[in-house]
């Protein structure tokens, strides 16, 4: 319109310009003689309506300048926010942007939405949707939040703003106007606080926040879970802690003013009214001014931890067998009673031969043993006293506050009276018996190491009693000493090859000839010289160094005896002694071929002594171990028979060569009864057809008694002690040199 009023404008300039000659005359009142006064009217007229206009024009002009200004102000306004503003011709499709960071610049469209190809095909329904609205006038304005994409390809959020600016007569809307404007940063930022809402709210601790004036602002629903209620009845309330009175809230509220955090395990009530351990963690939040606006309170149910924690700690201190407390909690209450001023007593005991139900029932009935052993036990405990099972079939009492001597027996006694009652179970009575080791506190040791130490201590010492139990005294502790001793020197002795093998002649009794020897072994060491077999032999059964030690024997044995069958100095056997460990390993037999095989020694030459007890530990299983080795060609012997408990039934069953008449029996020769004994010994040994050794023989009255029993071999210090391998050489050489000069049968000596 402005412009068609500017067009007009122009030609009446063009007729005023034409005319200001005449009209100028007029204005100044010269009369023109053509002029009649007709025309005269008409061009007064004229000239005062072009006056008119040019006054108009002028306006129109600053009019002009004015929105020429406007306009650029409002493009420069727009350029600087990074809006872009749109104007869509409904009618036509066309739309118009300026400042189009898009690229789209003018665009039309088939679809009803302007560029709808260029709208996220997820978000083009909802566009579609509100602009629908306000199109049917059910909103003010349009306003929808949708990915658009740029001419790279990229999508961005906008956030799309417009309104219906005309219509025609029939008020359908023909234009549009609106903005753009770019949210990515936006959308990110409300993407990222909702993340940080969803995790709140679905926190199961529950969260509290307070305004800087400890005014509850908001709550998450683990809050309304734990406390109960609903929203509206904590918002705008101080903060509390249920249970806790005002006092203690404004320590608490002290405390973290001035540490900025603030953290402990209170017992609250929940909305149920129950007391439950929960951890309260407070927080400050802080502007970008340092200013504390909020305050985050995070309320944590340690219910379930705590049920945890006490799982954790029973099955690290609680013995799962026999649910009995373990060494573990041993060792920590026993810290805690030492660190008392008071008298306390420690009772330890483990079962006899427990090892024998396990292998021969197995493991889950020694188990089952074990439980019901333990339940027994435990009611014959004082209240204050505690019952704990240390490992395998060992178990200890504590008693506190008492060093009472009459009370403590009486608790020993029936324990073993307890432990020895017989159990049944699974079809079986079984019957075990114990030893008990006793130390007072603080006189037996100040602290639970030393304590249990000298504890198993007299244990060991009742233990040789059977089933009896004593009490620890400085003796005990001196042979404890010695014993450890013992076994460090074993050890270093097996190391640097301490143990030596003598041997002890076995002689015919009839024609005095040599038919075998027994390798004995013995301790030298560099600083104590030799200590007897007596005294460290029982050591290494009970630590198993007597498995490696029988294999140094039988090595070494083996040895001199091939040297000796090659020199042509013997050809009999040597005896070497089993222990009851050697006896029962799994691969007993493949280890003794090894050693065969590496001394290339025939196993013809090698004897086996078998202690009387050992196989009859477990008869059956004896009866095959002895099979195999007597399979291998190995002659195999009983020694000390009649010290034990054998059984006829089962001895005639062993492949046995060789029955040993023990030392005590020919000791005691000297009595009828004691002959009469080792009569019955050989005669048993014949009838078996077994052939007799006598051991210890020392006096001639034993060895003309023994040849009158038909006895027929001997073996003793009468005729030869032990000799090292050196010396038995030369004994070898003697006899080889008494043989070629036929020298009779040995004579006895009176």
């Amino acid at each position: 319109m402005i412009r068609q009023t500017i067009k007009k404008t122009s030609i009446m300039m063009l007729l005023y310009s034409v005319l200001s000659a005449p009209l100028q005359a007029l204005n100044s009142g010269q009369q023109l003689a053509f002029l009649d006064p007709v025309w005269a009217g008409i061009c007064l007229t004229f000239f005062l309506i072009t006056s008119y206009l040019l006054v108009i024009n002028t306006k129109l002009k600053k009019a002009q300048s004015i929105l020429q200004l406007s306009e650029q102000r409002l493009k420069s306004t727009v350029e600087g926010s990074g809006d872009t503003l749109w104007d869509w011709n409904i009618a036509t499709g066309e739309v118009v942007r300026i400042n189009d960071k898009y690229m789209l610049h003018k665009s039309m469209s088939g679809h009803f939405i302007p560029n709808a190809n260029r709208i996220h095909p997820q978000d083009l329904p909802l566009v579609e949707k509100l602009l629908k609205q306000h199109f049917s006038e059910k909103s003010a304005f349009f306003e929808a939040s949708y990915r658009l994409k740029d001419n790279l390809e990229q999508y961005h959020w906008v956030l799309d703003r417009g309104k219906i600016i005309e219509k025609d007569n029939n008020l359908n809307p023909v234009r549009m106007t609106g903005t753009v404007r770019d949210i990515s940063h936006l959308k990110s930022t409300e993407e990222r606080l909702n993340l940080f809402a969803k995790c709140v709210e679905s926190l199961t601790d529950a969260i509290a926040i307070y305004d800087d004036k400890f005014r509850l602002v908001d709550l998450n629903p683990s809050y309304l879970v734990l406390f109960g209620g609903n929203r509206a009845n904590y918002v705008g309330k101080p903060f509390n802690l249920p249970g806790y009175d005002e006092r203690y809230i404004n320590q608490v509220i002290t405390s973290l003013k001035e540490t900025e955090h603030w953290q402990e395990e209170l017992r609250l009530r929940n909305h149920k009214d129950t007391l439950l351990p929960i951890e309260v963690t407070i927080d400050e939040i802080k502007n970008s001014h340092g200013q504390v606006t909020n305050y985050v309170v995070v309320y944590s149910d340690l219910t379930e931890r705590k049920k945890a924690e006490s799982q954790l700690h029973n099955l690290s201190n609680r013995d799962r067998t026999t649910g009995l407390p373990n060494r573990n909690l041993f060792f920590t209450n026993l810290k805690k009673l030492a660190q008392q001023d008071t008298h306390h007593a420690l009772l330890v005991f483990d079962l006899d031969n427990f090892k024998k139900i396990n292998d021969s029932l197995g493991h889950q009935l020694g188990d089952s043993l074990l439980a019901k052993l333990a339940m027994r036990l435990n009611k014959l405990a004082r209240q204050k006293d505690t019952f704990y099972r240390l490992g395998g079939d060992e178990f200890a009492l504590v008693m506190t506050g008492t060093n009472d001597i009459h009370t403590i027996t009486r608790t020993a006694k029936l324990f073993l009276a307890a432990i020895a009652t017989p159990f049944k179970m699974a079809n079986h009575e079984l019957v075990i018996t114990s030893s008990v080791g006793i130390v007072l506190f603080p006189e037996d040791g100040a602290t639970p190491e030393i304590l249990l130490k000298n504890a198993d201590t007299a244990m060991y010492h009742a233990k040789q009693r059977g089933n009896h139990y004593l009490f620890f005294n400085d003796s005990m502790n001196e042979q404890a000493v010695k014993r450890l001793q013992i076994e460090n020197l074993m050890r270093f002795g097996l190391k640097e090859d301490h143990f030596v093998v003598y041997y002890q002649p076995k002689m015919d009794i009839k024609t005095g000839r040599l038919v075998g020897m027994e390798a004995l072994v013995r301790f030298i060491t560099p600083k104590k010289g030799i200590i007897s077999p007596g005294i460290f032999i029982p050591i290494a059964e009970e630590t198993g160094q007597i498995i490696e030690i029988g294999e140094v024997v039988l090595d070494k044995a083996c040895k001199d005896v091939k040297r000796w069958i090659d020199q042509g100095l013997f050809d009999g056997r040597v005896a070497v002694n089993l222990s009851a460990k050697q006896f029962s390993l799994p691969d007993l037999t493949t280890r003794i071929d090894i050693i065969l095989q590496k001394n290339q020694l025939p196993s013809y030459f090698l004897e086996l002594e078998i202690t009387e007890g050992t196989i009859m530990d477990d008869p059956q299983e004896a009866i095959s171990i002895m099979r195999s080795l007597s399979a291998r060609g190995i002659h195999l012997a009983i020694d000390d028979f009649g010290t034990g408990y054998s059984s006829l039934a089962y001895l005639k069953q062993f492949p046995l060569n060789t029955l040993k008449v023990d030392k005590a029996f020919v000791d005691d020769m000297s009595s009828e009864r004691g002959r009469n004994m080792v009569d019955s010994i050989v005669t048993i040994a014949h009838n078996l057809d077994l052939h007799v050794v006598a051991e210890g023989v020392e006096k001639a009255e034993q060895l003309s008694a023994l040849e009158q029993l038909n006895c027929q071999t001997i073996q003793g210090y009468f005729y030869s002690k032990p000799l090292c391998a050196a010396d038995f050489t030369s004994f070898l050489r003697a006899q080889k040199q008494r043989e070629s000069h036929s020298q009779p049968k040995l004579k006895v000596v009176n």
